[in-house]
């Protein structure tokens, strides 16, 4: 049975709605769209954009253990102390390790609870004048770019933060082309589940964005219909969201 809100539900939720952005930046050399419904209210999906002080773009999508009160008090935590970590500096492995050593010293602190303190995260910096993203994926659900016909997966490099120590090669690097266009969600668009306990999945959801032609927030409109539909409108079981990027600047020789 899905969980239901409650007064305290609400209120978190409306706090946890100030944290999150109310809107994407607006960009020149990509558009950007982003989506969010939570299971209850409140929850522990977590994400944001922010341009860096040296003219960089930062992406982040981050999915904390659980989606209810306490995953909703564990996110507005970590997304503070990102936050302050990347007003000192912006670099993916840097900021996911400090992010990570977070997340251990309260596990240490309050082990009986130590499996609250836990989350994916992916941590994205594009350099508009190349379109490169050096980036660190910590166990969460591989992102998904597709160009023409084809679909790249960004698969995790690190494990889950807040557990174990972040490797020094964790950060990738990828480079992206005109017309490209990232994806990335949280798994609760994947395990939205229908009455028979069938999974919306990853090959719908990576045949939904191969073949829709509309623009990002068009997609993202017709991802979360497809959602509603494959589960007859029932309440969500988990947390869900999707953020859209499609590059239109060229790169530059």
């Amino acid at each position: 049975m899905s969980a239901q809100n409650t007064p305290d539900n609400d209120l978190a939720g409306k706090i946890q709605q100030l944290l999150l952005p109310k809107a994407p930046p607006l960009c020149s050399w990509c558009c950007i769209g982003v989506k969010n419904r939570m299971a209850v209210g409140v929850g522990g999906d977590y994400f944001d954009f922010l341009p860096t002080h040296d003219g960089c773009q930062m992406v982040m999508i981050g999915d904390v253990t659980g989606h209810d009160v306490a995953a909703s008090v564990v996110m507005a935590l970590l997304y503070g102390y990102i936050h302050r970590s990347i007003e000192e500096v912006c670099s993916p492995l840097d900021t996911v390790k400090r992010v990570n050593n977070f997340l251990k010293n309260f596990g240490e602190r309050c082990q009986i609870y130590d499996h609250l303190f836990s989350s994916t995260l992916f941590f994205g910096v594009i350099v508009p004048d190349s379109m490169e993203m050096h980036y660190v994926n910590a166990a969460h659900p591989a992102p998904l770019v597709r160009r023409a016909d084809a679909l790249f997966e960004l698969e995790p490099s690190a494990p889950l933060i807040g557990f174990f120590d972040v490797p020094e090669d964790a950060v990738r690097t990828f480079r992206f082309e005109k017309h490209d266009r990232l994806f990335l969600y949280t798994d609760g668009i994947t395990e939205t589940a229908n009455d028979q306990g069938e999974h919306f999945g990853a090959q719908r959801l990576k045949t939904l964005l191969e073949q829709h032609q509309g623009d990002h927030q068009e997609f993202l409109d017709e991802l979360f219909d497809a959602l509603m539909q494959f589960n007859d409108a029932t309440a969500p079981r988990d947390d869900c969201t999707a953020i859209v990027m499609d590059f239109h600047r060229p790169i530059l020789a």
